[in-house]
């Protein structure tokens, strides 16, 4: 995996693009009228990551490298779309591309901001959404199960797992539940990949709320909760206020921190958002430190020592000898390399070694 991406959906007006200016700092409009982004925008955004700047601080190299997340607006569905109501199925390919979804659902009340969904039930908005993506689904899997069954009936023994796990699919969906809730084997996840069912992707609940309602709490925000406790138990809700994100951007460093401070809050909805994403897609941070450069990594949880050898550079997973270990914590206070390896601290990991979150790594290969 290069990069996170993340599409953010939602219906019209719900903040999507106000919160997409925010976290990226990318122009786009967001003017008060449905369907004002026309072509999904894209914005990189480095991931907020302490550690990354204490290693800088440490070794001082000329160049440090964090870890990016791509965040992708894609213009508000209505109810229809998978029919081809509104902008229709023109995004929802568009998020097909993107590795989790985070669906912003409006839990302020504006009476100046045209709404299409209903202020009063957060969880009403959730479900337009949902329903369009799981309607989407549903025609993809009925044209891939009629073709599957026919090679079935044949002998085909890969056609009658595809099947068989299709029929499951569907019939989820036919209750209303998401492609990602219904349990797949390694084999028919296998499968089941090439269709790239919008359902099968993992999502996180962004509630935009008001600004004072960071520190008391929305009504709102806890109906939304309690809806995506039933229906998605895995599932996060980031509360977040796209306008006080907006007016962080105007600000100094130090002025957001003491901004921040005012509003109850340690870390910005951007350091929220990115966090639920790693976890929602079991990512890790790995680091490499040198000289001349010190940069993080984004891996996979349970990947090995060669992968990670291989996200640095492919030969270095061919040629994978060991790899040089020590924890953040442990170089931190070490202070160097030099130290580290003085006090004993570097460890060397073979091939079988999972890498752990916050390891720093120097890899020894034949490449």
């Amino acid at each position: 995996m290069s990069k996170l991406s993340i599409g953010i959906v939602g219906l019209p007006n719900v903040g999507k693009s106000t919160l997409f200016q925010a976290l990226t700092s990318v122009s786009v409009p967001a003017e008060n009228y449905p369907f004002c982004t026309i072509d999904p925008n894209v914005g990189v955004v480095e991931v907020p990551d302490r550690r990354l700047h204490i290693l800088a601080d440490l070794v001082r190299p000329p160049r440090v490298v964090p870890n990016v997340v791509e965040f992708v607006d894609i213009a508000g569905l209505v109810a229809g779309a998978s029919q081809g109501e509104g902008l229709g199925n023109k995004f929802l390919q568009n998020i097909r591309e993107v590795d989790a979804i985070a669906h912003v659902v409006r839990c302020f009340e504006d009476p100046s901001v045209v709404s299409t969904g209903d202020l009063d039930n957060p969880s009403a908005d959730r479900e337009v959404v949902e329903l369009e993506l799981e309607l989407s689904d549903l025609e993809i899997v009925l044209r891939a199960l009629d073709k599957s069954e026919r090679r079935e009936r044949s002998g085909d023994k890969d056609a009658a797992v595809f099947a068989a796990a299709l029929r499951r699919i569907r019939d989820g969906l036919d209750q209303g539940v998401p492609a990602r809730r219904v349990p797949l084997d390694a084999q028919e996840a296998r499968l089941i990949r090439s269709l790239g069912l919008l359902t099968r992707k993992p999502v996180l609940y962004v509630a935009n709320v008001d600004e004072h309602e960071l520190e008391i709490g929305s009504p709102h925000t806890e109906k939304l909760r309690r809806t995506v406790e039933r229906y998605d138990p895995e599932a996060e809700v980031v509360e977040v206020c796209a306008r006080l994100e907006a007016d962080l951007l105007a600000l100094e460093p130090q002025e957001r921190l003491e901004f921040l401070a005012e509003h109850g809050m340690t870390e910005s909805g951007l350091a929220r958002l990115i966090r639920a994403g790693f976890r929602l897609l079991g990512l890790r941070t790995f680091f490499t430190v040198g000289d001349n450069e010190v940069r993080a990594w984004t891996l996979r949880s349970g990947a090995l020592a060669p992968h990670a050898a291989g996200r640095v550079h492919s030969d270095f997973e061919r040629g994978f000898i060991r790899a040089e270990t020590i924890a953040f914590d442990e170089f931190r206070i070490a202070g160097s390399m030099k130290v580290a390896r003085e006090r004993g601290l570097i460890r060397s990991e073979g091939k079988e070694y999972e890498v752990r979150d916050g390891d720093i790594l120097l890899f020894r290969t034949s490449a």
